[in-house]
């Protein structure tokens, strides 16, 4: 029942050349960062994906593709990059069954010591 998904941190357009159609001024870089969610939490994880595009030939270019100016231009945009930092937020089931696990040790150890008994 997890699912996942990504949202933007950054788009930018880069002035490189596409390694596919040679178009000037058409790449676009996005960052993405992971976000996980369940009943019980939602966290958003270190987990970063960049996805280099290009809008004239409409093709994905992967980094085996990328020139060396391209990493160059990657590696810029990813130092200067505003990441969300790592995070965990709890549900509300998850309160309930937190307290309700509270409440049944504190009642077996009352019944164990012979404070409390049945």
């Amino acid at each position: 029942m997890n699912s996942s998904r990504l949202f933007t941190l950054k788009e930018a357009r880069i002035g490189n050349n596409c390694p596919v159609c040679y178009s000037n001024d058409s790449l676009e870089l996005t960052f993405k960062q992971k976000l996980t969610e369940s009943k019980f939490y939602k966290a958003i994880t270190d987990e970063i994906v960049s996805e280099l595009r290009c809008l004239n030939c409409e093709e994905q270019i992967f980094p085996i593709q990328w020139t060396d100016d391209i990493e160059r231009v990657v590696d810029y945009h990813k130092r200067g990059l505003n990441m969300k930092a790592k995070s965990m937020k709890l549900k509300p089931v998850s309160g309930v069954l937190i307290a309700l696990g509270i409440v049944v040790v504190i009642l077996v150890i009352l019944l164990v010591t012979g404070v409390f008994s049945i």
